[in-house]
């Protein structure tokens, strides 16, 4: 059994996001994002991948179809497939996600 502990995952860097992988399978991504204040997604779309962002650690402005909502720890959003999105850290503190991307698309 492939186990992980979710908080090893944590990465931050001062010049930009971070994202670590927790698994990947041929039907899904499941990775943490880790945001500095300041930092921020640079917003895209994915045709034919959905995409869910729960907020872990911090508060961030999460930008979904051209509609921004401030999300608290604990909050989740949906991206559905071909929706722009991206995430930014607008606060004061660091901010950590847990990301599913479901299907993968291509690398």
């Amino acid at each position: 059994m492939d186990t992980r502990r979710l908080r090893e995952a944590f990465r931050f860097a001062s010049d930009k996001m971070t994202k670590s992988s927790l698994f990947e399978t041929s039907r899904l991504w499941l990775d943490v994002y880790g945001l500095e204040p300041g930092q921020a997604q640079k917003i895209h779309a994915h045709d034919a991948s959905d995409k869910v962002y729960l907020v872990l650690e911090g508060r961030v402005v999460a930008h979904v179809g051209g509609e921004e909502r401030e999300l608290a720890a604990e909050e989740a959003v949906l991206a559905p497939a071909g929706v722009a999105h991206g995430v930014r850290n607008a606060g004061q503190e660091r901010a950590a996600l847990l990301v599913v991307t479901a299907p993968p698309f291509p690398k």
